[in-house]
């Protein structure tokens, strides 16, 4: 094999079956209780894209992003999302949410800071936080996967909203 030969990555799904459908069902309990709790698809979204930029990963980019489209998210936020603080587009609920995200990605950073936590639960309740929290939480884990196993973004379609 030469430097410029790609490595053959483990298929996880076939290898490791059982734990992949552990892992989607982690999925759907985190998106049940984010349901449960009332927090917005949309705000999954962008928690989903905002961690995927921070962990550089292509194939859940692609995917959210449309993810996002489908739902009505406009060009202009998903374009804006990697420097939110520095715009107006976002409200005070996404922007904690958006906060809350960087830390539980970035956690070596600085372990969730009490304040980033503070301004999250000023703005949504417990149980919300908590489904944040698990989204933030299972898109990390996706991420790592995703990047681990090489997988490859654009040809992700998503399922059109219905109206």
């Amino acid at each position: 094999m030469t430097a410029t030969e790609p490595i053959s990555r483990v298929a996880l799904k076939k290898i490791t079956p059982e734990v992949s459908a552990s892992m989607g069902a982690l999925h759907g309990a985190a998106v049940s209780a984010a349901q449960d709790a009332k927090v917005e698809p949309e705000l999954l979204e962008l928690i989903r894209i905002r961690a995927s930029q921070l962990n550089g990963c292509a194939f859940c980019l692609d995917m959210h992003t449309k993810d996002a489209r489908a739902q009505g998210e406009t060009e202009q936020r998903i374009y804006a999302l990697n420097a939110w603080r520095e715009t107006p587009f976002f409200t005070e609920r996404e922007r904690a949410a958006l906060a809350l995200t960087e830390a539980v990605t970035l956690v070596q950073d600085g372990h969730v800071p009490d304040d980033v936590y503070a301004e999250a639960a000023a703005v949504f309740d417990e149980a919300q936080v908590a489904a944040l929290i698990w989204a933030a939480t299972v898109i990390n884990a996706y991420n790592r996967i995703a990047i681990a196993t090489r997988m490859v973004p654009g040809g992700y379609q998503p399922v059109q909203k219905s109206n």
